[in-house]
C-alpha cells in the first residue's frame, strides 16, 4: 500500500502511479537501477534487518532519515554512486523487515543496530552516508564504532551536542505532522524551497513510484523516530558528544529549514579538516535537487 502522503502528492500534481506489480510500460526501455534490486533481510546480532546491495567497489552504506524507508532514497542518487561502489541501502529500526530493538528508541540505539549490520553483512571500514536523522545515526556510529566507519558524508543534519541551530516552530511542527497529513505538499515544502516545489515536488514523488513496492514506516516509529530526533537534539543523546576522526564531507541546501546550513559550519569546527559544500536555491532535498553534483561530490571525496 503507498503512502498517504505520496498519493495525495501524487494526486495533487496529476501524477497516474504505476501498478504496484513494477511492470515496465510497453514500449520502454528497462534501464538498471536501485529500484529494480530485490529486498534481502540479513540476521545481525541486533536483530533482523532489510537491505538492498547494488553496484561494485569500496562499500558505501546509506543511512535514511526521519520517515523514510530505503524505498525513500532518489533512485538517481543511488544509481550514481552505484557506478563506483557496492552501495548498500536498509531500512532502520522498525522499518520493513528490521527489527525494532527493546527499550526506548534513540539515535544511540539505531546507530548500534546499523555497526551491528555492518558486521553481519562483513563490511570493512565501509563509507557511510547520512541523510537528515540518517546523518546523526552516522554521527553516533562513527563516535561509538570508529572501525565500522571509513569516511563519513553528512547530508542536511546536525549535531547531537545541544548546541545545534534548529528548526522554527513553523517549521518543526509542520514535521511532526507531516506523516498524518494528506496534504502531500506540506511534506515537499519541508524539502524544497517554494521556487523549486512546481518541478522538484513531482519529479521526486516520480521518482519514488519507480519502487515497486514502495513503503514507508508506521505511524508508531514514525513518533519513536521523532522523539529520537529531539533527544539528539536537545543534547540528551550520549553519543552526540564524542568526538568525530573519520575525514568528513558535509553538504547542505542554503534554504534548509529542517536542519539550517549554519549547522554544516558548526560541525565542521569540530570535526578536523571536514569540507562542506552549501548548494544555493536548494533545501533539505538537495540531494535531490542536486543528485547529479551530490553524487559527483560524493565519489571524488570517497575515491
Amino acid at each position: 500500500m503507498r503512502p498517504r502522503w505520496i498519493l495525495a502528492a501524487a494526486t495533487a500534481i496529476g501524477l497516474s502511479l504505476v501498478p504496484l506489480s513494477g511492470a515496465i510500460p510497453a514500449g520502454a526501455a528497462a534501464t538498471p537501477s536501485i529500484t529494480s534490486v530485490p529486498v534481502q533481510v540479513v540476521q545481525t546480532s541486533d536483530g533482523a534487518v532489510s537491505y538492498r546491495s547494488d553496484g561494485s567497489g569500496p562499500s558505501l552504506v546509506l543511512i535514511m532519515g526521519l520517515s523514510g524507508s530505503q524505498d525513500t532514497w532518489p533512485p538517481d542518487l543511488v544509481n550514481a554512486l552505484a557506478t563506483r561502489h557496492r552501495v548498500i541501502t536498509f531500512d532502520n529500526a522498525g522499518i520493513g523487515q528490521t527489527a525494532m530493538p527493546p527499550g526506548t528508541l534513540t539515535i544511540t540505539a539505531m546507530a548500534d543496530q546499523t555497526a551491528a549490520f555492518i558486521t553481519a553483512l562483513h563490511l570493512h571500514h565501509p563509507a557511510v552516508l547520512g541523510w537528515s536523522m540518517g546523518g546523526m545515526i552516522a554521527q553516533a556510529l562513527a563516535v561509538r564504532h570508529r572501525g565500522d566507519v571509513g569516511r563519513l558524508v553528512l547530508s542536511a543534519t546536525f549535531s547531537g551536542n545541544g548546541k545545534a541551530t534548529l528548526p522554527t516552530a513553523a517549521s518543526a511542527s509542520a514535521l511532526a505532522n507531516a506523516g498524518g497529513t494528506d496534504n502531500g505538499n506540506a511534506t515537499m515544502a519541508l524539502l524544497f524551497p517554494p521556487d523549486q516545489l512546481a518541478t522538484q515536488g513531482p519529479a521526486f514523488i516520480k521518482a519514488l513510484t519507480a519502487y515497486p513496492n514502495l513503503y514507508l514506516p508506521s505511524a508508531t516509529v514514525d513518533k519513536a523516530q521523532l522523539a529520537a530526533v529531539t533527544s539528539w537534539a536537545i543534547g540528551s543523546d550520549r553519543a552526540g558528544h564524542g568526538r568525530i576522526v573519520a575525514r568528513t564531507l558535509i553538504g547542505d541546501g542554503a534554504d534548509d529549514v529542517l536542519t539550517p546550513p549554519a549547522n554544516a559550519q558548526k560541525m565542521a569546527r569540530a570535526i578536523p579538516g571536514a569540507r562542506v559544500v552549501i548548494y544555493p536555491d536548494a533545501g533539505h532535498g538537495f540531494l535531490i535537487q542536486d543528485a547529479t553534483a551530490w553524487a559527483a561530490e560524493v565519489n571524488k571525496f570517497l575515491g
